[in-house]
C-alpha cells in the first residue's frame, strides 16, 4: 500500500476533528512526564476539549485551504493540537493553567474563531472568561436590580400598615396647626390693638382733664 493511501485516513481524521472547530492550539509537550500527561489529557477530557498527538505534516495536509493553514509555521519539533469545538476560549484556558504546574509544556500557537494567534497571544486569550462565566455574570447584573427591587416593594407590602398609622398622625398635626393658628393670628391682632387702645384711653383723659378746667 501506497504511503499516500496510508496517511489519507489520518489526514481525513484530523480534517474531520477540526471542520466545525471554534479553536485549534498547537503544543509542545516535551518534557511532560507520563503522570502529567496522563493528568493533561484528563483535565482537557473533562473540559470537552479533544487532544491528540499527530505528525506535523498530517496536520499541514489536513490544514490546508483551512482557517488553520496558519499554523504551518509552528508546526516543528513534536506537537499535539488541543480542539474545542464549543468553547473556543477553554483550550487557551486548559492549557495555560497546565503549564503553570507543569512548565515543560509549551503553548505554539492558536487560531481562536478563525483568528490566528501566538504563544503571546493566547496567553490573553486564556485569560478570557468561558462563555457560562460571562452568561452567568451578565445574568447576574441584570437580575440584581430586579431582586432589590422586589426586596423593596416586599417591605413596602409588610409595613404597609406601620407606614399608614404613622402618616395618620402627621395629618392630624397639620390640621391641629392649621386650625390653631387663627387663633394665633387672633392673639397677635390682640397684641397689636392693645398699644392703640392704651393710647385712645390716655387721649380720652387728657380731654377729660380739660373738660373739667374750662368747668
Amino acid at each position: 500500500m501506497a504511503k499516500v493511501e496510508l496517511k489519507q485516513p489520518i489526514v481525513q481524521e484530523i480534517s474531520e476533528k477540526v471542520k466545525d472547530a471554534q479553536s485549534v492550539v498547537v503544543v509542545d509537550y516535551r518534557g511532560l512526564t507520563v503522570a502529567e500527561d496522563t493528568q493533561l489529557r484528563r483535565q482537557l477530557r473533562e473540559a470537552g476539549i479533544t487532544y491528540k498527538v499527530y505528525k506535523n505534516t498530517m496536520m499541514n495536509f489536513a490544514f490546508k485551504d483551512t482557517d488553520f493553514e496558519s499554523l504551518a509555521p509552528v508546526l516543528e519539533g513534536p506537537s499535539a493540537i488541543a480542539i474545542s469545538l464549543d468553547d473556543a476560549t477553554a483550550p487557551a484556558r486548559v492549557l495555560s493553567k497546565f503549564a503553570k504546574e507543569a512548565p515543560a509544556l509549551e503553548i505554539k500557537a492558536g487560531v481562536v474563531e478563525g483568528t490566528f494567534y501566538d504563544a503571546e497571544g493566547m496567553k490573553a486569550i486564556a485569560s478570557v472568561p468561558s462563555r457560562e462565566e460571562l452568561l452567568s455574570k451578565l445574568l447576574g447584573s441584570i437580575q440584581s436590580p430586579i431582586s432589590n427591587f422586589a426586596r423593596v416593594l416586599k417591605q413596602i407590602a409588610e409595613n404597609g400598615g406601620a407606614a399608614e398609622g404613622a402618616d395618620a398622625p402627621a395629618e392630624e398635626k397639620a390640621e391641629e396647626k392649621a386650625v390653631e393658628a387663627p387663633a394665633e393670628e387672633k392673639a397677635e391682632e390682640a397684641k397689636a390693638e392693645e398699644p392703640a387702645k392704651e393710647a385712645e384711653a390716655e387721649e380720652s383723659k387728657a380731654d377729660d382733664a380739660e373738660d373739667n378746667k374750662e368747668e
